[in-house]
Formats: structure tokens, C-alpha cells, sequence
């Protein structure tokens, strides 16, 4: 009987020491799952900050901020009449700007607005525009007795009607039917505008009827726009807003036109500014070049809507295989616009070389997050020192789009534009493009067959550029003027050479009874004299810079050497003074 005892309490000790291994084997795995577990959310916060910083999320910041926005930045000449008599008055510019709160992302807003956004209805009439060259352009109108549900304004009464005009000028591969279009154009013909669209070549659903084709720097489909409304329309305010590279284009036509503009008021949003700035930022980063690729599909897909004709003037092998838009650039538009390299393409057809010269009322918007068109490339101080021109910069907003609201409905630039148009209008710089309608003047710098973007084609098979001239833009008086100083100047110079040569004919009289040789040799005495001068003056020239080189290299070399420097130059340098 005590034997099983002892048996059964053997037994019982063994599975007791059994479950204490197996409780500690469980316990073990207990905590390797804690840890796996641990790891897995230290991967997963990671992979947020990752995605938080990568996508540039600020919705912690602004939650920081209780959803107050962000103020805007506003630039402009501090003696500009355009800031006291409009941009002042405008409310929304002078206001804080807050993002969709589930847009909180550059990148969400842009991506919202090309994928999923939601835009007015509107319906257009379209008028076709056939330019000099053959090309079609479409104008897709919106009146505003259309959209209150009045009937149409007729031909008749096109010559007597006052009501203000925006012109649109789209971005890049964007049309009237992009959604950024419909919301500016339906605000603007609520308000009581008419809107026209001018689509690029080849958009809007219209073929190519041409050679020529559109790029960043072609501004005279632009300009033979405006023209024609005008000439519909003479009474009628014209106003412009482009977008993107419409932007760009916008503000070169503005530009090169200057003070012969036909536009009352412009707005440029979300301007590239630099084409070879923006270049080198889209191929950086590895989002940055993820747009790239969606804009580069876009460009093929508009090559291939118009083969037939880029086949036969582009290198459509490379436009097919292109995988950037500096690529596709390369293979079509520089050889299309007869540009010798892309990069002298982007630097002849960035609008940031015509900003110093825009004699219109410009308003600027511009986004520091921009995915597209960096900060980088923004012209603070040429915008600055132009009195006709306000640069609205805000910390957030995408790439045209500024999505704001709890539903994202609206558009805050579509606001800002609405407001300093309609402000602009009621004030007296309105009327300044009736006054300047005189002869005036425009600087345009020197035309050459690089900036004719396009070729024309004619029946017998010669190919020309299109270009501008410079003779068209600049006036004769100012021509005249500039001519009358620079006479000035040579008279001055002239005559001072002839009294330093009189003076040095008095110690070379000529015999003409001596040989020809011994004449000429005489003659050129002061030549020689004024020669050796220049040469010493270099020799001195050069020993100064050296001993400038010394200074600011080793100090107490520099001033050891001091002494014989004065030596030197003691008896050279007054005597050179006293020359001059």
C-alpha cells in the first residue's frame, strides 16, 4: 500500500514538473509573440512616417493649428498703384487658406482633382478659329446670359456689348472639359462674364490641320486670339487667366506685348515660371518622377491621336519609347520648334525672362508644396519690382488644385481670381487700357529663327519659321531716340581722341617732300606711345590683383609685401590718374 503511494506521488511530482516545462515553453512563446508584436508596430508607426513625410501630409500640423489655414503671401512693389487700388480690397487674398482636411496632402489634392473630383455642368458653344498658318484652334464660349437663361447674345449686338470677357488658357494636354476649366468658367459666367476657352492645337477633339504645334513658348495662337475677340468684341474688358503651362505662356504673351497688350487684368496660377528649373526638380525625387511618367503617358497619348502628321516631322520611334517629358521634348517639341537642344528650348520659352517687362495688372498664385512646379523657380524679386504684378504664395494647395471645404467643392484660387477681377474691373486701372492705346513702346529681346517655335508649309514645298519681329513691337520715335544719344556719346568720345591726337600730331609734323615710308613711320609715334601706355597700365593692373589674391589668401604675406608695393606703384599710379 505504500509502495503504490509512494508510486502515485511519483507520478504526480512527474506531470507536476511536466506542466511547470510546458507552462514555461508557453511562456516563452507568450513573449516572443510580445515582441514579434512590438516589432510589427515599430514597423508599422515607421511605415507612417514614411507615408506621412513622403506624401507630405500636414494634417497633424494643422490639427496643431485648430484648422485656422495658413495666411497668404502676398509680393508686390511697395509703390504699386495695382496693391493700393485692388489687391488691398481683396479679402480672400488678405485671408488664410485651409486645405480640405482629408486633402491634407499635396499629392491628395492633386490626385483628387485629376482622378475623382467632381466639376460643374457646363455646356459650351463652340466656335472654330482658323489661324494664318492653316492651324484650327477651337473656342469653346460660355455667355452669361446662358447660364441666368437668357437667350444668347446675337452678331448684332457683339459690337456695342460691354460685358467683361475671360479668355482661359488651359495646361498642359488639358482642355475645356478638364475639371479646373469648368469650375473657373462656371464662377466667372454666374458672375456675369462671358468665358471662352481657347483650347491648344490638336485638344478640345480637333485635329491637326497643320505643321505647327504648340508648346510652352508659343505665344501667337495666344496673341491672334485675343485679336479676334477683340475685333468681335471691341468694347468688351478683355481678361485672361492661364493655368499651368498656360500660365507660362500667358505671362511670355504679356511679356513680349508689354504696354501694346489688348488685355485689361491677367492671372497666372500655378506658373512652371523656369522650364529648366522645373525639369531638373520633377526628375529628382522618386514621386517627383512618378508625375513625370503620368505626364509623359499624356503626351504620348496626344502624339498618338495626331500620328499621322508627327510621324512625318518628329522622331516618333523615340516619342513612342520616351520615359520622361524631357525625353518626348527631345523627340518631338524641340524638333518641331527648331531648338538646337531641349535645354535651349526651356530657356527661350520660360516667362520668367518677360516678367520685368508686364505693363498689365497680373495677379500671381503659386503653391510652395507644388508637386510640379517647384518653389524653386518662383520670381520673388523680378515680381517684386514690377509695380503691375501681385504674387499670391500659399504653404499649401497642390498643383492647381486648392481644394478647401469639408466636401471639397470649391476652389480657393477660382475665389481669389473671381475677387481681384471683379475688383479690378470697378477700379480706375480699368480704364488705363484705353489710355495707352496711343503709340507706345514694348522691348522685346532680338528675334531669331530659334524663337520661331513652328514652321509653315506651303503648297510649293518651302518651309519658313514663324517668328516675331522685333521692328512690330518697337516704336519709331523711341528708335529715333536712342539713336540721337548714342550720336551724343560717339561726338563725345570722337572728339576727345581728337584732341589727344592733335596734341600728339604737334610733335609729328608730316614732310611730304620725304619718302612715304619715313611718313608712316612717323605717324605711328603716338600709336606706339599710346601702346606702351595701355601695357604698363596692364602690367600694373595685373601685379594689383595679385597682391589682392595674397591679401585675402595670407594676410601677413599681404602686409609684408606692402612696403615694396608702395615702392612700385608710388611713381605709376598718380601718373595714370593725372593721364586720365
Amino acid at each position: 500500500m505504500e509502495e503504490n503511494y509512494r508510486a502515485s506521488s511519483y507520478d504526480y511530482d512527474e506531470l507536476f514538473v511536466k506542466s511547470l516545462s510546458l507552462f514555461s515553453i508557453s511562456q516563452n512563446h507568450l513573449l516572443l509573440l510580445l515582441l514579434l508584436l512590438f516589432l510589427l508596430l515599430l514597423l508599422f508607426l515607421a511605415f507612417l512616417v514614411f507615408f506621412y513625410n513622403f506624401f507630405e501630409i500636414h494634417f497633424l500640423a494643422d490639427l496643431l493649428t485648430a484648422f485656422r489655414g495658413n495666411p497668404v503671401s502676398l509680393t508686390y512693389n511697395p509703390s504699386s498703384q495695382l496693391y493700393t487700388s485692388v489687391a488691398s480690397n481683396c479679402r480672400i487674398l488678405h485671408g488664410r487658406f485651409l486645405p480640405t482636411p482629408w486633402l491634407s496632402s499635396p499629392h491628395l489634392q492633386t490626385a483628387f482633382l485629376n482622378f475623382v473630383a467632381k466639376s460643374p455642368h457646363v455646356t459650351y458653344k463652340r466656335h472654330m478659329f482658323y489661324a494664318t498658318d492653316g492651324g484650327t484652334i477651337a473656342l469653346d464660349w460660355l455667355m452669361s446670359s446662358d447660364v441666368k437663361g437668357a437667350s444668347g447674345t446675337n452678331d448684332a449686338t457683339r459690337e456695342n456689348d460691354k460685358t467683361p470677357i475671360l479668355i482661359v488658357i488651359p495646361g498642359l494636354t488639358s482642355d475645356s472639359g478638364s475639371a479646373y476649366v469648368k469650375h473657373i468658367v462656371d464662377k466667372m459666367a454666374k458672375h456675369g462674364w462671358n468665358v471662352v476657352v481657347s483650347n491648344h492645337r490638336g485638344l478640345g477633339g480637333i485635329s491637326i490641320t497643320s505643321d505647327c504645334f504648340y508648346n510652352a513658348g508659343w505665344t501667337e495662337d495666344v496673341r491672334k486670339v485675343i485679336d479676334h475677340i477683340h475685333c468681335q468684341y471691341p468694347e468688351a474688358p478683355l481678361y485672361a487667366v492661364g493655368t499651368s503651362l498656360g500660365a507660362n505662356i500667358l505671362v511670355k504673351y504679356l511679356g513680349e506685348d508689354g504696354v501694346n497688350c489688348l488685355l485689361v487684368g491677367a492671372a497666372a496660377i500655378c506658373s512652371p515660371w523656369d522650364l529648366l528649373i522645373c525639369d531638373r526638380f520633377i526628375n529628382r525625387r522618386l514621386v517627383q518622377k512618378l508625375y513625370g511618367k503620368v505626364l509623359t503617358v499624356g503626351l504620348q497619348g496626344y502624339a498618338q491621336l495626331h500620328e499621322p502628321i508627327l510621324s512625318r516631322l518628329a522622331d516618333w520611334d523615340g516619342v513612342k519609347k520616351s520615359c520622361s517629358v524631357r525625353d518626348f521634348d527631345n523627340y518631338a517639341t524641340r524638333i518641331l520648334g527648331k531648338f538646337e537642344t531641349v535645354d535651349a528650348y526651356y530657356r527661350r520659352s520660360s516667362c520668367v525672362n518677360f516678367v520685368g517687362n508686364v505693363s498689365v495688372p497680373l495677379l500671381c498664385i503659386s503653391a510652395m508644396d507644388d508637386p510640379l512646379c517647384t518653389r524653386e523657380a518662383i520670381p520673388w524679386d523680378e515680381c517684386r519690382a514690377n509695380e503691375n504684378i501681385i504674387l499670391a504664395v500659399t504653404r499649401h494647395g497642390g498643383h492647381l488644385a486648392y481644394y478647401e471645404g469639408i466636401s471639397a467643392d470649391s476652389m480657393w484660387w477660382v475665389r481669389a481670381v473671381d475677387e481681384f477681377f471683379d475688383v479690378l474691373q470697378s477700379s480706375p486701372l480699368s480704364n488705363r487700357r484705353k489710355k495707352v492705346e496711343g503709340p507706345s513702346v514694348s522691348i522685346l529681346p532680338e528675334p531669331s529663327i530659334d524663337q520661331g517655335p513652328y514652321v509653315n508649309a506651303s503648297e510649293d514645298g518651302m518651309v519658313t519659321a514663324v517668328g516675331n519681329s522685333q521692328e512690330d513691337f518697337i516704336a519709331e520715335d523711341e528708335c529715333n531716340e536712342d539713336e540721337d544719344h548714342i550720336r551724343k556719346d560717339e561726338d563725345a568720345i570722337l572728339h576727345e581722341e581728337r584732341s589727344d591726337l592733335l596734341t600728339e600730331k604737334t610733335h609729328c609734323k608730316v614732310d611730304l617732300n620725304q619718302p612715304l615710308d619715313q611718313n608712316v613711320n612717323d605717324l605711328d609715334v603716338p600709336v606706339r606711345r599710346r601702346m606702351d601706355q595701355l601695357l604698363r597700365l596692364n602690367r600694373n593692373s595685373i601685379w594689383l590683383l595679385a597682391y589682392i589674391a595674397i591679401v585675402t589668401t595670407w594676410p601677413l604675406v599681404g602686409s609684408a609685401l606692402l612696403p615694396f608695393l608702395k615702392k612700385r606703384f608710388k611713381s605709376i599710379i598718380p601718373s595714370a590718374l593725372r593721364r586720365r
